[in-house]
């Protein structure tokens, strides 16, 4: 190849190097006659010079000049020259080329560029493009170095996960992506057959159930960097497509070792990407816990803001909205806004959060402020000096301090309470920076029931083994969520290998034996082909590199992601199918007038 260095790598020691450089015209410029292109490439951009007067002796000027007439903006092109100093004064000391440049004494257009849509510099936070059209035109908005960088880190990242596997005895295997449609929580996304007409795949939400059978199968270790499928809403950390690092290994008893496992791995890749090391092993927190102090299964613990448990501080208190909550088997939960952030939430703001309270499934939101060493407010006369003093000493209430109070139905109103939460460290500015807290969420519920239908639905999936007695009032799971900065990174267990447990749990879920057969019975009869005891793990790759790089949404670390309303605008999809495609498969539609979609632009 004629390419002799990248546009990121010549520095002064390769002063008076003849050398060849390839890439896009970012910049040009010309100071009468003396034109100043800035290169660019995947690695960084260097300063290339045509000056007519400094050309080697026997370099005719007017070839390159009329080259240099297709240098437009974006243009691939290549030019010959000689490494040089820069003019003292006009070094640039942000750019690790800023110290040379580079003599052109030959040039090419490669292959010239139309007038771009967008400016594809380096932008300053809050002046890019329309999100939309950097998706439409997204080939070019990998070339923004930010994009570009993104995409380097997260090839750095898996290349680190799949040396460590690797060196810990995984194979990487690739699972079927056409499959039965199976229920797993998501709606599957479905795919027709010609050969078998009226029949249909699935794309799977994941590996699980294969790479399970791979342990039956005697793999004993498995991973693979897996592309699953879910046909639901776009938001911040979601998309129909997505990427997760599956992990999958053979006797195993015990939670601790899956644990240690991704504590090592994830320790190999931090000392990788940031050449520190890790501090392991991650904090543990209950999920009980974890609800009743963040109002979360997956908080954010870098601040403050914790709740304090007040329902029997406040049950004699005659103040009927509390008594009939704790009555209906309630709980009543408080929150401290120390004064020095207090007094950034004057009454409307209070008023405010009220309302966002509500928005957030909360029926409403008590306050008090402490003044003169008084709790205050216009509910403090339905409760009694002792109960406030308790509240006081409960909540370790000093002079100027906020206290908003939750109420209702456990689950509901500490959900409601971590998203007020959320939202109040939001507005004054308590969530730390470039700090990242890592921790594992366990003593999770196996079974949870749904408020509205009542039925009874898997916490993480019907493949976790339960932990005690089917037939008991609280079933635990061997199950457990890795989690960051407020973020689940990943769910992992050990797994049901009896066929007979698997059954049970199944019927549990209120599944008869025509549908255990039906959805489940091929993995059923696997299990009972001695498989071994088994667990894994997998985590979210694009979820995990927002995180780390700061990003507001997973598509700014997908190379070609879907928008907010799941389409993708590069390519036109989804889009309609000719009707003789359509009758090959036996497929008949309604037109869109028929249908009732909601359009969503939630995030």
């Amino acid at each position: 190849m004629r390419r002799t260095d990248t546009c990121g790598g010549l520095r002064p020691t390769d002063i008076g190097k003849d050398v060849c450089l390839q890439g896009w015209v970012r910049f040009s410029r010309d100071h009468g006659g003396v034109a100043f292109i800035d290169l660019a490439d995947r690695y960084g951009i260097t300063q290339a010079v045509f000056d007519p007067e400094d050309l080697p002796q026997g370099i005719a000027s007017a070839p390159i000049a009329e080259a240099m007439k297709g240098f437009t903006r974006e243009s691939a092109v290549s030019v010959n020259g000689t490494v040089r100093k820069r003019v003292e004064g006009t070094e640039d000391a942000r750019n690790p080329t800023g110290g040379i440049e580079v003599l052109i004494t030959a040039a090419e257009v490669l292959n010239r560029s139309a007038a771009p849509p967008f400016e594809l510099g380096d932008q300053k936070e809050g002046v890019l493009p329309n999100e939309d059209t950097r998706m439409k035109y997204r080939y070019l908005d990998i070339r923004r170095t930010d994009m570009i960088r993104a995409l380097e880190f997260r090839g750095r990242f898996t290349s680190l996960a799949r040396n460590y596997l690797e060196s810990k005895g995984f194979l990487d295997i690739e699972t079927p992506i056409l499959a039965k449609s199976t229920p797993e929580g998501a709606r599957d996304y479905i795919v027709p057959s010609r050969v078998h007409p009226g029949t249909f795949y699935a794309l799977p939400q994941s590996p699980q159930l294969f790479k399970q059978m791979l342990m039956v199968g005697g793999v004993d270790r498995y991973y693979q960097v897996a592309r699953c499928f879910r046909d639901e809403d776009s938001r911040k950390d979601r998309q129909p497509e997505f990427t997760q690092l599956d992990i999958e290994m053979s006797f195993i008893e015990d939670i601790k070792d899956l644990q240690e496992l991704i504590e090592g791995m994830v320790s190999h890749i931090w000392k990788g990407l940031y050449g520190k090391d890790l501090p392991t092993p991650f904090p543990k927190i209950g999920y009980r816990e974890a609800m009743e102090r963040f109002g979360s299964d997956k908080p954010d613990m870098r601040y403050g803001l914790e709740f304090v448990s007040l329902t029997d501080a406040v049950k004699d208190a005659p103040y009927e909205i509390f008594k009939r909550i704790i009555s209906a088997g309630g709980m009543v939960a408080g929150m401290r806004i120390e004064a020095a952030f207090a007094d950034k939430v004057g009454r409307n703001n209070v008023d405010r959060y009220i309302a966002y309270a509500k928005k957030a499934g909360l029926g409403g939101l008590t306050w008090m402020r402490c003044e003169n060493g008084k709790l205050e407010s216009n509910i403090t006369k339905y409760f009694t000096p002792e109960i406030l003093e308790t509240l006081k000493q409960r909540m370790g209430v000093e002079d100027g301090d906020l206290l908003f109070l939750i109420a209702g139905p456990w689950k509901a109103t500490y959900e409601g309470g971590g998203v007020l939460r959320r939202k109040l460290a939001e507005d004054l500015e308590l969530v730390p920076k470039d700090v990242f807290q890592f921790f594992w969420l366990i003593d999770c519920p196996m079974f949870e029931t749904d408020p509205v239908s009542g039925r009874r639905n898997a916490f993480h999936h019907p493949f976790v083994l339960p932990e005690n007695d089917l037939d008991a009032e609280y079933v635990g799971g061997a199950c457990f969520d890795l989690c960051l900065n407020g973020n689940e990174l990943g769910s992992g267990s050990l797994r049901i290998h009896r066929p007979e447990i698997q059954r049970e749990v199944f019927k549990k879920l209120g599944m008869s034996d025509e549908k255990i057969e039906s959805d489940f019975g091929f993995f059923v009869d696997a299990l009972g082909y001695g498989a071994p005891p088994h667990g894994g793990i997998a985590l979210g790759i694009d979820r995990f590199m927002a995180i780390l790089l700061g990003k507001e949404t997973i598509r700014e670390v997908i190379a070609f992601p879907k928008n907010k309303k799941a389409a993708s605008l590069l390519d036109g999809s989804p889009e309609k199918v000719g009707d003789d495609r359509l009758e090959e498969l036996q497929i008949m539609t309604l037109s869109v007038e028929d249908l009732d979609i909601p359009d969503s632009d939630e995030e």
